[in-house]
């Protein structure tokens, strides 16, 4: 999932210095252990502290570190410490249809929810052909595409669409207020093998922790990601955090298709929010006041979906194999490539990264330390 604190809410002043670019590597599975003992001293219990760090780590192993262990301790500490999150939640079966299950998940920790959600929507598939999963009551659970991939680790094709609950990030296009959240958007198949499809994308240009990493890091944004109140591009990452830009919608302007992500969140916030009966950006309560970012992520809502192929016809795998074949096969412009899919570079980089470490910036592994994360430098970074 995309937002990472309330907008207008500023990162805490402890974290990583901008622009230091110096890293280290950690190994990976030092980092998940110490991760998981995070969650557990934090009150998640063992098994499901597990699943919450393999989801949250998942970001660094793939490259996404937007949504990895820099949300740690600026986000998910402050959520379960908070009660904003409730440790020891269990979540409550409001109905089931058996194909279709509803579900109230009481401020469970969404690292690991979302993942049993899409469980659940796996067994389902199994038996049905398809398992539809509709969630309220959520929090915040990282990258959807570590959630969907579970269904592709079965051979199913998962769907995972979320919104921000109550929170408000991005203006419509030619309006003057916030309504929407960033509404991630994950979809994941088998393809080659070891390289599953997983596309997984916000509705808007970008999601709110790129902004802040490049914050962090002391990047410009690149042009599209920010403008201001008139329009015109905003370079400075800090600026958003300042409530001085705002975040852009896929497809760039409205002259040139802002519709076209402005769309795809409300089409996110229905099947995701109002399908369960969640929270929703878009409330008579986004009208109120300046129209600047507002609102908190308080009873997420989110649509899990597994389809199990097998059950609908034969050779499926094959054709699917094939088409993401020829995909890899396409040739390149002169001096670019290769031409890949979604998932495909971020299993290539797991692959990598499993075997010589995780790479964390030097700040970013003195604030992990400073939770109680003992953390390993891999020999090679010595």
């Amino acid at each position: 999932m995309t937002s990472t604190l309330p907008d207008g809410a500023a990162p805490p002043s402890t974290g990583p210095e901008p622009g230091d670019g110096r890293e280290v590597r950690v190994p990976y599975e030092a980092l998940l252990d110490e991760t998981t003992a995070c969650f557990v001293r934090l009150g998640v219990p063992a098994a499901r502290a597990r699943l919450a760090a393999e989801a949250l780590c998942y970001g660094d192993l793939t490259g996404m570190d937007s949504h990895g262990v820099f949300n740690l301790g600026r986000l998910y500490r402050p959520l379960l410490e908070s009660g904003g999150a409730d440790p020891a939640a269990e979540p409550h079966v409001l109905r089931d249809l058996g194909a279709c299950v509803v579900l109230d998940h009481r401020r469970a920790l969404g690292l690991w929810a979302a993942s049993e959600a899409m469980d659940l929507a796996v067994e389902r598939a199994a038996r049905c052909g398809i398992g539809l999963v509709s969630v309220r009551g959520a929090t915040h659970f990282g990258c959807a595409g570590v959630h969907a991939r579970r269904a592709a680790d079965q051979g199913m094709i998962g769907v995972v669409a979320s919104n921000c609950g109550g929170q408000r990030i991005a203006r419509p296009p030619l309006g003057a207020a916030a309504l929407l959240g960033t509404n991630p958007l994950s979809v994941a198949a088998p393809a080659l093998e070891g390289r599953p499809f997983v596309l997984d994308m916000s509705t808007t240009v970008v999601p709110t922790g790129r902004v802040r990493t490049a914050a962090r890091d002391g990047r410009e944004a690149p042009e599209g990601w920010l403008t201001d109140d008139a329009g015109r591009p905003v370079r400075d990452a800090a600026a958003y955090d300042r409530g001085e830009a705002w975040l852009g919608w896929l497809g760039g302007t409205p002259a040139t298709g802002a519709f076209k992500g402005f769309g795809l969140g409300l089409a996110v916030e229905l099947l995701a929010a109002v399908l369960p009966g969640a929270a929703t950006g878009p409330a008579p309560v986004a009208l109120e006041g300046d129209g600047r970012p507002g609102g908190s992520d308080d009873d997420i809502g989110f649509l899990v979906l597994a389809i199990a192929p097998g059950a609908l016809r034969d050779g499926f795998d094959e054709d699917a194999r094939e088409m993401f074949g020829t995909v890899l096969d396409c040739p390149p412009l002169p001096g670019q490539g290769p031409v890949r899919y979604p998932g495909h570079p971020e299993a290539e980089r797991a692959e990598e990264r499993r075997a010589s470490g995780v790479p964390l910036s030097v700040p970013l592994h003195a604030e992990l330390t400073a939770l109680g994360l003992r953390l390993p430098i891999a020999p090679e970074n010595r």
